[in-house]
């Protein structure tokens, strides 16, 4: 009984425990069914408004730039696609807090309890701000008295508040490709969707762009952005007012209509209402405009401005100087060495092809047929050129992955790559800054991790707008880079790994500017707003060096043949100076010893020659002005022979050469554009 007992008593408490085990694990189930309940999913859309600095939307006047330059790029985009010489107008119109309350239908209301306002400032805040300014200028006026320079004091803010709201009607039209009518909200009500995730050289690449002006709209006015775009030969255009569901990431459309298209135009044109700065930002966007016109010295900007103040209205027109444009960026594969594990497997399962081999082959650069036989024998005995690459385990993927990552493959062509070229690049910058002196170069294509690049360089001395010192413009895929300089591989190249003392440049009192641009399938930018390339990959690095050094020799030997010729200049002068006393005293030499007569002892020492022209001087037929014209000849002659002689022993090659194109006679005629890095040569038939 006892032992039974005993016995019994553990159970009991080993039940008991289990039962508030049991209670335990329940309390948690439920627990964890709360958390999970409380898990939520944002939108791309919703992301990107949170963090709208990533795609440059740090403040309004930054929005407003961006805005605009989003809107260009799309447009140059859009003209290139169909091979159109892009035009583009750009229109900003302010518009003040009381005309936006009238365009939403909002009542100004007068201020009734003034001290809620950040902008207050109460009787003995004024009185204070009064007494500073009085003592400010009571400075001024003795520092006057005394002479003094006065400096321009800073204005004494009145109210410690906000500056007031402003807001922008930006629209941008351009002569491209259109949207479908279709496809329109989509297109811009969708964030990242878009035409631009194939392996190319694009301008932009998540699918953003308008849609963040979109969104930003949305945030600052709650305003839709209206659309209107027609396709190239469409008898209609196309008309949509929408703005976006930022939850669900979905178009709102409020109306979507055909309309009828008299003018057969085609293109696009978008007009958004957002919150801006004009003021903070006016320098940068036209910056950013005259940096465009000279990287695309082949399309026509038109940017106007306009304000209640008629004061600060502009207008300012980009004209075209060429019609000659880059070849349009082609699609290309990828490189072997370039890819991830995910890249490998979405590529499997999109590909057409129903065997390993033909995989390898058709789906990635540089691997021919029997480069792909080579590798799949060395992937092991589980791999065959006939399995089916749909077949291949997650364990096969790595093992192809780890090949690819060893092997060695050819680098990738610049084939798909799409530079503005020498020619475009010297055109634009002579067009934008009227230098004394230009030199460019094209590098040929290299390569980084797989990815080609090309890097093409300018070097101009002197212009107008330029400042003393070196003036770096910074592109990347035709994109002017504006932003966080200090660190980009441009900028470091040419302030830190130039010597410009050895090329004939001085570097603080030259008017020196430095054009860069990068293009590629890949650029490798820093930070989330792509305002940067880092100076940390070697190849990018080398190759921006030596495209500058080669044209700083260029310009080296444009200096010394011009310091040469200063030098001849001002020996020429020198000599010119001297001629009419040296000529006065071989005269009035010449002139005593015809006086002596013939038969005194000078006479018996010349020669023939000399007693002829000691008779002229005599008889007047050799005067002063006829040795001064005779003396000014030869110095002529022998400046002309020294400038022949120096041209003879630098040789033919090592002449400047100048860019020459020729325009195409009037009329239609079919034509062929051969492109080269230094000239583009087109044969008209």
């Amino acid at each position: 009984m006892e032992s039974d007992t005993i016995s019994d008593e553990p159970k009991k408490k080993s039940n008991r425990g289990k039962s508030k085990k049991d209670s335990a694990s329940s309390t948690a189930t439920k627990n964890k069914a709360k958390d999970t309940s409380l898990l939520k999913q944002k939108s791309p859309a919703e992301f990107f408004a949170e963090n709208k600095n990533i795609a440059g939307f740090d403040n309004p006047g930054k929005s407003l730039y961006t805005t605009v330059r989003e809107f260009v790029e799309n447009s140059l985009d859009s003209a290139e696609s169909i091979s159109e010489l892009p035009s583009i107008g750009v229109a900003i119109e302010e518009i003040n807090k009381s005309k936006f309350n009238t365009m939403i239908g909002l009542v100004d209301r007068e201020r009734v309890d003034r001290e809620l306002y950040d902008d207050f400032e109460s009787e003995k805040a004024r009185e204070k701000r009064l007494a500073k300014e009085a003592k400010v200028q009571e400075i001024q006026v003795k520092n006057v008295a005394l002479g003094k320079k006065v400096k321009e004091s800073a204005t004494v803010n009145k109210t410690k508040g906000r500056s007031e709201t402003a807001y922008f009607k930006v629209i941008c039209k351009d002569n491209g490709k259109g949207m479908p009518h279709d496809d329109i909200p989509n297109m811009l009500g969708r964030v990242l969707s878009g035409t631009k995730y194939g392996l190319r050289q694009t301008r932009g690449k998540f699918g953003l762009g308008a849609k963040m002006a979109l969104i930003w709209s949305k945030m600052s006015t709650g305003l839709p952005i209206e659309i209107t775009s027609s396709m190239k030969g469409q008898n209609f255009t196309s008309f949509c007012r929408l703005d976006i569901d930022i939850h669900k990431n979905i178009p709102h459309v409020h109306l979507h209509e055909k309309r009828e298209n008299k003018d057969r135009w085609h293109g696009a044109e978008i007009q958004v209402l957002i919150e801006g700065n004009w003021t903070t930002y006016r320098s940068k966007i036209l910056q950013y405009m005259r940096q465009m016109a000279v990287i695309t010295p082949y399309a026509e900007f038109l940017l106007k401005f306009t304000s209640d103040t008629s004061e600060k209205n502009m207008t300012i027109r980009f004209a075209r100087r060429t019609n000659v444009m880059p070849p349009v960026p082609l699609e290309t594969k990828y490189h072997p060495s370039a890819v991830d594990l995910l890249l490998i497997k979405r590529l499997i399962s999109e590909t057409s092809k129903q065997n390993l081999q033909q995989f390898l082959q058709h789906e990635f650069v540089n691997i021919s047929k029997s480069l792909a036989e080579r590798l799949i024998g060395e992937m092991g005995p589980d791999f065959s050129p006939k399995m089916t690459v749909k077949s291949l385990t997650a364990q096969q993927i790595v093992r192809i992955q780890q090949l690819f990552r060893q092997a060695k493959f050819d680098d990738p062509s610049g084939d798909c790559l799409s530079p503005a070229g020498e020619y475009n690049l010297r055109l634009g910058i002579i067009k934008e800054l009227q230098p004394d002196l230009v030199a460019t170069y094209a590098g040929s294509p290299q390569v980084f991790e797989g990815h080609p690049f090309m890097v093409e360089a300018g070097v101009s001395l002197g212009g107008k707008d330029v400042k003393q010192g070196i003036n770096i413009f910074r592109f990347a895929n035709r994109i002017p880079l504006l932003f966080e300089q200090g660190a980009d591989v441009i900028t470091r190249t040419a302030l830190k790994r130039i010597n410009w003392s050895s090329y004939k440049i001085n570097q603080a009192q030259d008017k020196i500017g430095v054009f860069v641009s990068i293009v590629s399938t890949k650029i490798p930018f820093k930070g989330t707003g792509k305002e940067y390339i880092g100076d940390d990959i070697t190849e990018i690095s080398s190759a921006v060096k030596a495209a500058i050094k080669q044209c700083c020799s260029q310009l080296k030997s444009k200096i010394v043949k011009k310091l040469q010729a200063r030098e001849r200049q001002e020996r020429k002068r020198n000599l010119n100076r001297y001629i009419p006393d040296a000529c006065r005293a071989v005269m009035e030499v010449m002139e005593q010893i015809a006086n002596e007569g013939e038969g005194s002892k000078r006479h018996k020492k010349y020669e023939k020659d000399d007693e002829d022209l000691i008779k002229k001087v005599a008889s007047e037929q050799v005067t002063e002005v006829t040795l001064r014209d005779c003396l000014t000849q030869h110095v002529e002659q022998v400046d002309y022979e020294m400038a022949l002689e120096y041209a003879t022993q630098s040789g033919v090659s090592e002449e400047p050469r100048e860019d020459i194109y020729l325009n195409s006679l009037e009329g239609s005629y079919k034509s062929t554009d051969f492109h080269s890095p230094i000239f583009v040569f087109r044969l008209v038939s």
